[in-house]
């Protein structure tokens, strides 16, 4: 019974605040993200020497700088210029950068599969070359790159868990508390392992089905 009553009133309330938190951080970073490292990519793709080597430049230091390095530096390290952020802010800050850097680099190489021909064909129906980017090989590439967005979807959900360091309660964070309070671990950690696993395998089925619903006729989607 005291088990019963553990699991009820005091774990699963209290994961359930970490959960809802740990979903709050992934539904803010995941659409900012994605425009960012959008963004980007088309930068690399499509802009000129400066533009280039300023969206490389990104790229190279978000992807290099361990995540959980760069949410130091933005909570602890920024107030040493001045600027005050708070716990929530930096750790959403952190997640979109590192979250840009790599999904653009997903879309950069879905741009550069698309056939050059298709720029050709729809200048000669009338349009811009920014016209043809938008509406001709953007759609393409985003589609070529859903399996790399994905994944990179699933990572974020792990590595929200690190927020708990710049002090946001998340689901992590809630069950090392619940856990340094009550003494217990096991059952704790393996309560918040449970709930990782059912998002990554929701987020698995949404994507399978999503990706072959906008699959590209004539394109395999895998099983």
């Amino acid at each position: 019974m005291e088990q019963i009553a553990f699991i009820t009133r005091i774990l699963l309330p209290n994961l359930g605040a970490g959960l809802l938190m740990t979903l709050v951080l992934i539904a803010i970073t995941t659409p900012f993200g994605l425009a960012l490292g959008t963004t980007v990519a088309m930068a690399r793709a499509y802009g000129n020497s400066p533009m280039k080597w300023l969206a490389k430049g990104f790229v190279i230091f978000f992807k290099g700088c361990p995540l959980l390095l760069l949410l130091f530096i933005l909570y602890f390290g920024m107030p040493s210029v001045g600027v005050s952020l708070s716990p929530f802010v930096a750790a959403v800050l952190g997640f979109i950068l590192c979250n840009a850097a790599y999904n653009s680099e997903y879309i950069r190489g879905a741009l550069h599969a698309i056939r050059e021909g298709q720029f050709t064909a729809a200048m000669a129906l009338g349009m811009t070359r920014r016209q043809a980017i938008q509406y001709i090989i953007l759609p393409q590439a985003i589609t070529k790159a859903f399996p790399g967005i994905t994944n990179e979807f699933i990572y974020l959900i792990k590595y929200s868990s690190l927020a708990y360091m710049v002090t946001v309660i998340e689901l992590t964070g809630a069950g090392k508390a619940i856990a340094t309070r009550y003494f217990d671990y096991t059952e704790v950690f393996l309560a918040v392992g449970i709930i990782y696993l059912i998002l990554v395998l929701i987020t698995t089925l949404a994507a399978h089905v999503i990706e072959k619903r906008r699959a590209i006729p004539g394109q395999i989607v895998g099983i």
